[in-house]
């Protein structure tokens, strides 16, 4: 993890160089691909996001016992969805990249234009963005 300053600008200058966005996108897809196929199941995306704690450390879903385990995985059940554009059960790469892109463009409008300083994890969409930022810069 890294201390980084960013804004909106940032994160959305990342997600409009195409190139740079996709590749970013494409090698986490190819991460999340456990058995090589071209596509994510709910099993290799939800594994991922669940030993992540995704809901649970970033949008507090677990506070004081909030959910239990059925309701998590209802919850996790619903974010895959959002990734499965054509309803037949798997993300392929252009579902991934698309819901990927339409995240990071909502974290752009909430950062705005004022740059925040924020903790960020290594490997994540916001490091490379800002590392893209700073390499432009010099």
């Amino acid at each position: 993890m890294s201390v980084e300053i960013l804004d909106g600008k940032t994160v959305q200058s990342f997600v409009e160089d195409e190139g740079a966005f996709n590749a970013s996108v494409d090698g986490r897809f190819a991460a999340l691909d456990a058995n090589h196929d071209g596509l994510l199941s709910y099993a290799e995306m939800a594994g991922e996001l669940m030993s992540l704690r995704v809901l649970e450390k970033h949008f507090g879903v677990d506070e004081a016992g909030a959910l239990g385990p059925d309701e998590l995985a209802g919850l996790y059940r619903g974010l895959f969805a959002r990734f499965d554009h054509d309803g037949n059960g798997t993300v392929d790469r252009d579902e991934f990249r698309a819901e990927m892109k339409e995240v990071m463009l909502a974290v752009a409008s909430g950062l705005g234009f004022v740059p925040v300083q924020m903790v960020v994890e290594e490997g994540s969409f916001l490091k490379v963005a800002v590392d893209r930022e700073l390499a432009r810069a010099d």
